[in-house]
């Protein structure tokens, strides 16, 4: 799909949502897009990790209003979108890979909720970021809105979803939407996915499940204790341990 591109560098991949001309707006069929690529990266095991970022100069000014005349005529419409949007939202958000947002210029809406599946948010200085559903009277996802609670907590989730006002990114930062805010935040997302992609995959999968469906009151104890159990029957559990005796980085395979 050319409105979504797909780069895989030295174990990083790069899924660049590229629609510039019309703010990176996202598509039905695009919203579904998500939803494929999350789920391979996620089974390929040559990535590491993944950044997740706009062409141009936005992130995603959301959902592609134009398309809701048809899309959301009517409250059946309506349901399937957001079933679409919760499908691609959480691939990225259950991919077994750590994966960073880079956000430049508008986040908005449905590009908030695509920004909040991931781990982590990384923001240049002039980003702006707002979810506007106040605005289109449009209930904004019981998804997306947990998501948005577990960042930044009740009353600033209020705040936001009530009064659909944008904020900077240096306020994201301050209230828990972003975790890194800098002049080249794609050069500091790099580095991080560099970081990350030297540990153990098997364990940051392991976490990865435990926090986020704690986090969003759907934890399954089965499921938790299994991949924990994977883990130690890995073959990277004997590498980690083999390195730690010998004096020398692990090389983890995920496997």
């Amino acid at each position: 799909m050319n409105d979504l591109q797909l780069k895989l560098t030295d174990g990083i991949a790069t899924v660049t949502i590229n629609r510039p001309t019309q703010r990176n707006s996202v598509t039905y069929d695009m919203w579904n897009g998500f939803a494929e690529i999350f789920v391979s990266l996620s089974e390929n095991r040559s990535v590491r990790s993944v950044i997740l970022t706009g062409a141009g100069t936005d992130f995603s000014a959301g959902a592609d209003v134009s398309e809701f005349g048809d899309a959301r005529e009517n409250s059946e419409k309506a349901k399937e979108y957001e079933i679409a949007v919760d499908r691609g939202c959480g691939a990225i958000m259950h991919c077994a890979k750590p994966v960073i947002a880079v956000n430049l210029g508008y986040t908005l809406g449905g590009g908030a909720h695509l920004a909040m599946s991931a781990d982590f948010r990384y923001a240049h200085t002039d980003a702006e970021f707002g979810i506007p559903a106040a605005n289109l009277s449009i209930g904004y996802g019981v998804q997306a809105t947990r998501k948005l609670l577990a960042l930044v907590g009740l009353t600033e989730a209020k705040r936001i979803l009530y009064s659909a006002q944008r904020f900077s990114a240096e306020h994201a930062r301050r209230i828990g939407f972003v975790d890194h805010v800098s002049e080249a935040p794609m050069s500091a997302a790099i580095e991080f996915a560099g970081a990350l992609a030297a540990k153990a995959p098997l364990t940051q999968g392991v976490a990865k499940y435990i926090l986020n469906s704690v986090a969003l009151q759907e934890f399954d104890a089965e499921r938790a204790d299994a991949l924990i159990d994977g883990a130690a029957a890995s073959l990277d559990y004997a590498e980690g341990r083999n390195a730690f005796a010998e004096k020398r980085p692990a090389a983890f395979r995920g496997e």
